[in-house]
């Protein structure tokens, strides 16, 4: 029999026990750093722009110059000069006078607005009339109005964004301080497996397990070191296991977790470490196991795959965050049931869904059909003390 423990404890266990332990650091090319986690605060060694500038194409004045100007009553206003793109402007603006300024333009010294070159017109002779006040700050990006010297623009444990990627080069950062990669062991067990490279003789499977938590792995920033299938040997097993560990920073282990003859990975993480858990009062994934093999995480994984992807979606993967200083983000929703799900197995059930704008369509499933997963989009959890849900029920549906 198992001694099963709710979800939601399980997961507390695995980040209070494994969630401080954090992966080295490492430096990357800008290039490189886009999806890894910040290992370090970013502080802004500039003020970005480090001039004023405009954000149109027309003249740089002071704005006082055109307080009360109209249609029938203009400003008038002597050109004095222009700036250059990528240039410096330093001859101070004088009253009485406007600068002519690109898009994107310094502005000279003494300048307070931007007007369009719409909203004036040439008089000849260097003389402009404007049509139109202008505000002190019209038209104009500020030194230092994107990012100012000295500030924690990008913290650390952040995943770094497109923009992100953006801002960075705006600083002039060329190397990026990140947390390096997890390196998660994978390995199947079981007589009855196959490699999806070859073709099925009767009473087998392909191995679905590794290639699915190889990709659930890499999708996190993790780096996998697939062991590949392992017979439903205890020796095999538990040297795959000892092969393993040293290399590793998490080892996940699909099959062989039950209480069945040919179940060897409870005996071999006794054996090999300590056994925290062996049971979760969840479906899918009852059989599943949690211990520690030489400091390290060690998940003993259902074989069969939809509860493998679930399990390791609720428990392993906010460990892989977590040694990367992030934590998962959740992208839930409400929404209501199309029709009525049962639940009365005493435990909390995951349940696939098809999320269509603000209704959950159920989706059948059984934890062997991993096709099920890629029919659906979403999934929701029925609480173990609830006998099931009904239709128009409103409930949180997390998407996939």
């Amino acid at each position: 029999m198992l001694s099963v423990v709710p979800i939601k404890d399980a997961l507390e266990l695995v980040l209070n026990r494994f969630g401080a332990k954090k992966t080295s650091t490492e430096m990357v090319s800008l290039i490189e750093a886009h999806g890894r986690r910040l290992a370090e605060d970013i502080i802004a060694q500039e003020d970005v722009p480090d001039f004023n500038r405009s954000t149109v194409d027309g003249f740089a004045v002071q704005s006082a110059d055109l307080r009360g100007c109209s249609d029938s009553i203009p400003a008038l206003l002597q050109k004095s000069g222009e700036s250059l793109m990528g240039q410096p402007n330093e001859t101070a603006l004088l009253p009485g006078n406007c600068v002519y300024v690109p898009t994107g333009g310094a502005l000279p010294p003494g300048a307070d607005a931007m007007v369009m070159l719409e909203f004036t017109e040439d008089l000849g002779g260097g003389q402009f009339a404007f049509y139109k006040p202008a505000a002190p700050g019209a038209n104009l990006i500020l030194r230092g109005e994107d990012l100012r010297q000295g500030e924690a623009i990008l913290k650390a444990g952040r995943k770094i964004g497109v923009a992100d990627t953006g801002t960075l080069a705006a600083l002039g950062v060329n190397s990026v301080p990140v947390f390096s990669k997890p390196i998660v062991g994978i390995l199947s067990t079981g007589d009855e497996l196959v490699p999806p490279t070859e073709d099925l003789q009767p009473g087998q499977i392909r191995d679905v397990n590794t290639d699915m938590l190889r990709a659930a792995v890499e999708e996190q920033n993790g780096m996998a070191i697939c062991k590949g299938i392992v017979k439903d040997d205890y020796a095999a097993l538990r040297d795959a296991c000892m092969d393993l560990i040293p290399k590793v920073d998490i080892l996940l282990v699909s099959g062989g977790t039950s209480v069945g003859e040919k179940d060897n990975m409870p005996k071999i993480m006794t054996e090999l470490g300590e056994m925290l858990i062996h049971g979760l009062a969840v479906k899918p994934g009852k059989p599943t196991i949690l211990g520690e093999m030489e400091g390290k995480a060690v998940f003993g994984l259902p074989g069969n795959p939809v509860a493998a992807f679930f399990i390791f979606d609720y428990l392993a993967k906010p460990l892989i965050l977590a040694m990367q200083g992030g934590t998962p983000e959740a992208d839930t929703v409400e929404a209501r049931l199309t029709r009525a799900v049962s639940s009365n197995h005493g435990r909390e059930e995951f349940v696939l869904a098809r999320l269509d704008g603000t209704e959950a369509e159920p989706v059948p499933s059984k934890s062997g059909l991993i096709s099920t997963v890629s029919r659906a989009n979403a999934y929701f959890i029925i609480p173990r003390d609830q006998e099931g849900l009904p239709k128009g029920a409103l409930i949180q549906v997390t998407r996939l």
